[in-house]
Formats: structure tokens, sequence, C-alpha cells
């Protein structure tokens, strides 16, 4: 980023100053935006780790919470798709975000999608959404056994193994960037109680 002036600097400054109070008044303890690869995915467990273990947080809710990070961020390196709009280049990139509440940890996810993807990553969530435990594991092992898997891979059982694991329904919403593609934000949350 260049600054050619005094007043672009100012402007600057002032945007990251408001994004760090945004961040705190969300509490957002992590957030990330670009292509996310194996070694990105290492750094934020270590960072998150680390925070966790200062925090003096469960291992249970540790583990829980390492395994929703790595599903989400799984998912948008299989699933986010490349396009560019005249503002940005959307190459197999996403933002990630992890939030830490009194109650509960929330580690949302955002990437592009083509637009002919979200009704059936619609119905996908809903069904996910309604299911008990059992159902979740049954539909699990039939994924598995079927093996009916994207052209990317997947068939939603990451989907299904965040809802497994956390026991709360997955938060989905699809915002408009273009005639053909939409942001898909995906927040999944994780109880600071070990019950």
């Amino acid at each position: 980023m260049t600054m050619n002036n005094k007043k672009d600097v100012k402007g600057f400054l002032e945007f990251v100053y408001e994004f760090y109070k945004s961040m705190k008044a969300h509490e957002i303890t992590l957030v990330y935006e670009g292509e996310i690869t194996h070694q990105i995915t290492k750094a934020f467990t270590s960072l998150t780790e680390s925070n966790m273990t200062k925090d003096d947080e469960p291992n249970s809710v540790q583990r829980k919470v390492f395994h929703v990070m790595v599903e989400c961020l799984q998912n948008i390196s299989k699933h986010a798709d490349d396009f560019t709009t005249s503002d940005y280049l959307f190459s197999g990139r996403g933002i990630f975000l992890v939030s830490k509440g009194e109650n509960e940890y929330s580690v949302t996810t955002g990437n592009a999608v083509e637009n002919d993807k979200i009704e059936y990553l619609t119905e996908l969530l809903e069904n996910i959404n309604k299911m008990d435990k059992d159902e979740l594991k049954e539909l699990y092992k039939k994924q598995m056994k079927e093996g009916r898997l994207s052209e990317k891979g997947g068939a939603g059982l990451g989907f299904i193994d965040i809802k497994r694991k956390t026991g709360k329904e997955l938060e989905y919403h699809f915002l408009p960037i273009s005639d053909d593609t939409s942001f898909f934000l995906l927040t999944s949350t994780i109880s600071r109680s070990e019950i």
C-alpha cells in the first residue's frame, strides 16, 4: 500500500483503529483474509492453542475448537470458487475469524461461491441443522459408504462433522457479489463449558 500524503496516512490509521475497536467489541481474537494453505491452518491452530492454554480452556473445548477450525479452513481451501470482479480477484481465497464470548467460541468463514450452488448448500445445511445426534451419525456413515462426493470432494462431510462435534446449528448467509456469485458466510459455535 502506498501512501501519497499525510491525509492518506491519517485515513489509513483511523481505519486500522476503527477496525481494532470493532474487533474488540465483537470479541474477535483472530482474523485472516487470503489464500488458505496447510501452513496457514497450522499457524492458526498454534496461535489459538497458545491463547486457549493461556486462558485455561478445558482440553475438550480446545479439541472441539481446533476440529471446527480445521474443517472450516479445509472447506474454504476446497470449495472457494475462483473468479474476478472489477474490484477484486477471488482465487481460492476467503476470510476466517475466531471470536471468544463469555460462553462460547465462534468460528466464521467466508468465501465466494457461484450462485448456482446456493440452492444445494441451503438444502444441505437446512437438512443438517434439523438432524439430531443419531441422525447425523447415520448420515455421516451413509455419505462415507456411498461416497457421493462433489467434483471438489466432501459430500457435506465437513458440515456434518461440525454439527456432530458442536451440537449447535450452523448459521449461514449468502451475500450477493455479482449476478453470478455470492459470498458464503458460515458460523459455527462451540460451547466453552464441558457439558
